[in-house]
This record gives C-alpha cells, structure tokens and sequence, in this order.
C-alpha cells in the first residue's frame, strides 16, 4: 500500500458501551488491513445506559459486516428473536396492534397491498396478511421458511439481548484485532490554540492521549463533542416530552414472545422485553406529568415476574447535536443526541453513524465539505425517526390522563403533518429519502392509531370485486400456512442457540 502522509493513522475512541464497543468492533474489522491505531478509553466505575435491549431488522447487517455467527452471538447474549413490537393502549385503552417486521400481502399491478384491502373494506385485520405479524401472535420463528413448491422466504426478524453482553462480545472482536483498551477517567481534553482541533485526552492518571481524530461515545454528556467543542443542541422535548425512564429486569414466568412490548401508561409508556433468562422493564414517562416514585409504582404494578436487580433510573434531554462532527471529533450514540427507545432504534443511530463515518471516513485535512455532508444526513435520518416516533403520541384518542391529551394536541413538525394529511386524504405513503422507517411501518402504525384513508388508488379499481376477494382469500391463507409449518420460538432456540445457564 502506498504511503499517504496524510492518512488518519490513530483514533482515539472516549467510552464503551454499545456504542463504543460497536465502533471500535467495526473500525477494526474494515481497516484490518492498514496500520490505524485504535485506543478505546473507558472507566468500568462509570456505568453505561442501556434503556433497550431491542433492536430492528438492520442490526443483522451490522452483525454480517463482522462476519459474526447468529447463533453464537445470541447465546452469548441471552437472545431471543423480535419479529415486531405490539403497542397496547395507545389509541385508546383496550387497543392493541402490532408493528410488524414484514410487508403485509403482495402489490399488486404496481399498487401497494393496502389499497386493495382498503377497496376490499378492511373485511379482516390487516395483520392477517403479514406472515411477521401471524407468526409474533402464535409465537412462532424461524430464519428461513422453506414449504414445499415454494421458493425459500427470508423472514424479516431482530434480537432482543443483553446489551451490556452484546458490548462484551464486542469487546473481545475488537481487542483481538489489535484495539487497546485503556482504563481510566478523562480529566480534561486538550485543543490546539489555533485551529480548535482536539490533540489530546488528558487522563486523571496523567496519562495524555494523542490521536488525529477522536470519536466521543461518552454518553449523554457528550465530554468531547459539547463540553469541550461546544456543538450545540436541539431540544425536541415539546413534540416528545418524556425524559425519564425506570428500568428493571424481572423473572420470566412465560416462554419468550418473538416480539417488544409496548404498553401506553397515563404519563408514558412501558417496554417489556424477553431474553432467554429474563424479561426487561422499563417505564418511559414525563416528569411534568408523574413523579418518580409513582412512576416507579407504576412499573412495579405492572411487571409479570419477581425484581431481578435493583431499579435504574435514567434521565434525558431528546434531540440532537447541531453538530455531531466538529473538527476533528465526531459523536457516536447518546453523545450524538438521543430518541427515545420507542421504536427501538438507540442501537440503530449507533449502527448508520458507523456506516455514514466509514463512507465518509476523512483524512487528516477534514474536508468541510466531507464534515458538512456527514452532519446534513445526520439530522435528516434523526429528524425522519422523530416524526415516526411523534406519530405514536399525536395520533391518540385517550381521554384519561393530561399528558394524552396534550400529546393529541400538540402541534407537529409540517413534515410529519404533510405525510398523515396525504394518507388521510389518498391512502399513499411515500418513502423519502430512504428514510429509516419503510412505507409498512408507517403504515402499520398509521392503521393502528386510527387514522383512516378517505380513499385509495384509483388503479385498485382494475380488480374485479370477485377476483379481490379470491386474491385476498388466498394470500391470507398463505400466511396461515406458513406459520403452522413454523416452529414455536422458543423451541427454535433451545435446538439452535440456547444461552447457558449462568
């Protein structure tokens, strides 16, 4: 390889956790074949925040760029499968819908599925024609569905894990691609006097740590990017006012569900998790509406199984950094600005800050131009999940708690406004920009949440109402044959990545 001076050849990464350990893991799988030093600087006397361990469909590419095996990873991490997430009570209580992983039906002559179902009347539950969606109910799972005259189906699925395991794991790839680890709390952080640039890390040790470019995984308190390059931050606290959340595993009393939990509470929401040994809790809720101990009163009445561990109490400001990457420093994970874990996407922001820093992974001048581009689809990609996530909160009908009611009627960003008004009037969903969140899961939750087309496509029309309904009837058969050749969840992973014991 040609020698080029100007080359990153050190970086320097300031905390563990999911995010750190993400990084470093695929920093050193992509440049195994050059010489970058990689440094991770973490303190095992300072706690990480894991408000999930859910995840969504594109951690599975994360896991096949490392080249990780399925099945052992989720054995080291007490996994389970995730074919979706069913919210309960959000639209009104006794409602209960799921957010499935999978597309529902077929299109059909170029129009989407659910102009066919809205010109067939909604006659069955839209679930019925999503194989993800039937298999959660039945708990049912299995990567690859192979019925016979049929070709092989990927199934859409995630994980549920232990994310301070999952990090563990990470650890170990890393360290043994040559990532060193340092132990220690930093004091201070070290800037050129002229260009503003970070040079160093200075450790409470003594210790000073030198790198050309430093990626901050520091948490909420962004040590790197806010503390010592004043980045800035977008509070979006009116449009999504939780900023608290109790977590707390519990004892199992079930076999694990193929699917998150997410029940509607009077000042928040609740997640219930299944992991091979246990269920993780947590109650997500507004601080102006409830107070801790009721909050913590709340999930307690709620939970299935005995405390495994002592509550966790976790606090937040949601929104972003104006500038995830100033300089020569650029912010990865909670450092980078935070959404809530209702759609289970903390592990997902790490993951597309990793894969937009690899694109436009810089050398030592740190083109503006490179800084810009990565900062511009930053917030576009955080600005798109937090319009799907307002979308839970706006589209209720709940008449029983304060907080419902100023969520229904809080004004939305004119981007979010603009896409619930097109369905409302036509049925059309449109994916911008290739936005994280697919036409089927606005759709998901759009239905779910009550909000009804006026009409559908005019091309639905060109189906005769007998073919429609031979159409419909057939997929929807389909589906439940599939899922009864399915094996149940969980005697999928005691044949095939069973967890130990301890």
């Amino acid at each position: 390889m040609t020698n080029n001076s100007s080359a990153i050849q050190r970086i320097c990464i300031l905390g563990g956790g999911t995010a750190g350990w993400m990084t470093a893991a695929a920093l050193s799988k992509v440049f195994a074949e050059q010489s970058i030093q990689i440094e991770l600087v973490e303190s095992e006397s300072i706690g990480t925040v894991s408000v999930g361990e859910a995840t969504i469909p594109q951690i599975r590419a994360f896991n096949h760029l490392l080249g990780l095996d399925e099945m052992d990873f989720i054995r080291h991490t007490q996994g389970t499968f995730k074919l979706g997430i069913e919210f309960i009570d959000w639209y009104k209580p006794g409602t209960a819908y799921l957010h499935p992983f999978g597309p529902y039906g077929a299109n059909m002559a170029g129009v989407p599925f659910h102009h066919y179902w809205l010109k067939h009347g909604c006659q069955r539950p839209l679930e019925d024609y999503c194989l993800e969606a039937m298999a959660a109910r039945a708990g049912k799972f299995i990567p690859v569905l192979k019925r016979a005259g049929a070709p092989p189906r990927q199934v859409n699925y995630a994980f549920h894990f232990d994310a301070v395991a999952y990090a563990d794991y990470l650890r170990k790839f890393a360290e043994q691609r040559g990532v060193k680890r340092s132990e220690g709390r930093m004091q201070n952080v070290v800037l050129d006097p002229v260009t503003g640039f970070v040079q160093a890390l200075l450790m409470q040790n003594g210790q000073k740590i030198e790198a050309d470019f430093f990626i901050d995984c520091s948490g909420f308190k962004g040590l790197i990017i806010e503390k010592a390059l004043h980045s800035g931050f977008e509070d979006w606290s009116h449009w999504l006012p939780c900023d608290r959340a109790i977590a707390q595993p519990c004892a199992a009393t079930e076999a694990p569900k193929p699917y998150t939990q997410s029940i509607a509470q009077a000042a928040g929401w609740q997640w219930r998790i299944p992991l091979q040994n246990r269920v993780g809790n947590g109650h997500v809720y507004s601080s102006h509406y409830v107070d801790d101990d009721e909050a913590l009163r709340v999930l307690h009445n709620t939970m299935l199984g005995a405390p495994l561990a002592e509550p966790n109490l976790l606090r937040w400001q949601t929104g972003r950094r104006r500038e995830p990457w100033k300089k020569n420093c650029v912010a990865i994970g909670l450092s980078a600005g935070f959404l809530e874990p209702l759609e289970s996407t903390g592990i997902q922001l790490i993951q597309s800050a990793i894969s937009r820093l690899l694109s436009l992974f810089p050398d030592k001048s740190f083109a503006a131009e490179t800084i810009d581009t990565y900062n511009r689809y930053s917030s576009l990609e955080m600005e798109q999940i937090r319009d799907f996530i307002i979308l839970h909160y706006k589209a209720n009908e709940r008449q029983d708690a304060d907080f419902w009611r100023y969520c229904r009627t809080m004004k939305v960003p004119d981007s979010l406004k603009d896409k619930i008004q097109l369905y409302r009037q036509t049925g059309r969903i449109f994916r911008e920009n290739n936005e994280l969140f697919s036409e089927i899961s606005w759709l998901s939750v759009l239905n779910g949440q009550g909000i009804f087309p006026e009409s559908y496509h005019p091309l639905a029309d060109q189906f005769p109402a007998a073919k429609l309904d031979a159409q419909l009837a057939m997929l929807q058969q389909q589906v439940a044959d599939s899922v009864a050749e399915m094996p149940g969840h969980a005697d999928f992973i005691a044949h095939n990545c069973q967890a130990n014991s301890s």
